[in-house]
């Protein structure tokens, strides 16, 4: 089994939360991008599927020294001994050697959710009922994206869609790179506060991957070795040490 991503091309992210506003522009996007479907009762957010799900996070100090900060947190799109490919019993998840993208196989999927229970991060949700939209909904819903049947394991794909598309153009314009603003995530095309950036980790030229050299990088559970392809920005020492179950005096 191979157990991290070793071609020319690594996709990845980098969310500086110095900059996030918590605003939910991504959220959104994303679900509306990967026809993400509505719960008949979303009040029950145990069963609510959230692809780039919006964590509010706060120093644990009471007024007037409350400061908070918001975290959107995709899939990790982990490159060493994945979790979730690493259990998968039907191998319906799997990490592309072309690109790194940890993908999902919905008609594979056999629902067992070892996968969900192997994942330090909690990026992947279960389809508890048939997919259901509100009346007249359906027109909206994005053609490239299969909707996920019931009892199946669905997560951020890096809209891998997007990047088939961004191939075809490629060929067709007889070209066999794709060019880094070809493909771009909805989350990262969306935040208006440009707090996401998207790219080829594996390519010094790109921005993505000299952000990863910025000294406010870090990337959630470290510890774990699990070397996501997500990195996070802040300054904010007190930030940092909540993406990594700090313990004081551990």
């Amino acid at each position: 089994m191979k157990q991290s991503h070793q071609g020319k091309t690594k996709y990845g992210m980098v969310i500086d939360l110095d900059r996030c506003t918590g605003c939910g522009a991504c959220t959104v996007a994303c679900t509306a991008e990967n026809n993400i479907a509505v719960l008949e009762d979303e009040t029950d957010k145990v069963r609510s599927i959230t692809w780039m799900k919006l964590y509010k996070i706060n120093n644990g100090k009471g007024f007037p020294d409350t400061k908070i900060a918001y975290l959107p947190r995709p899939c990790m799109h982990c490159d060493h001994h994945t979790p979730c490919v690493s259990v998968c019993p039907p191998i319906a998840t799997e990490t592309s050697e072309e690109t790194g993208i940890v993908s999902q196989i919905y008609t594979r999927c056999i629902g067992c959710r070892y996968c969900m229970a192997a994942c330090p991060y909690h990026a992947r949700y279960f389809n508890w009922w048939d997919p259901v939209w509100p009346d007249g909904l359906e027109q909206s819903l994005n053609p490239e994206v299969s909707p996920r049947m019931r009892g199946v394991v669905e997560k951020c794909t890096f809209c891998n869609h997007r990047l088939m598309r961004a191939k075809q153009k490629a060929r067709m314009e007889g070209r066999k790179e794709v060019h880094e603003d070809e493909y771009q995530p909805a989350c990262a095309e969306v935040c208006p506060a440009d707090a996401i950036v998207f790219g080829n980790l594996l390519d010094p030229k790109t921005r993505v991957a000299k952000l990863t050299k910025d000294p406010r990088a870090f990337r959630l559970l470290e510890k774990l070795g699990t070397e996501p392809k997500v990195y996070y920005l802040t300054d904010k020492d007190w930030i940092r040490k909540q993406s990594d179950n700090h313990v004081k005096n551990g």
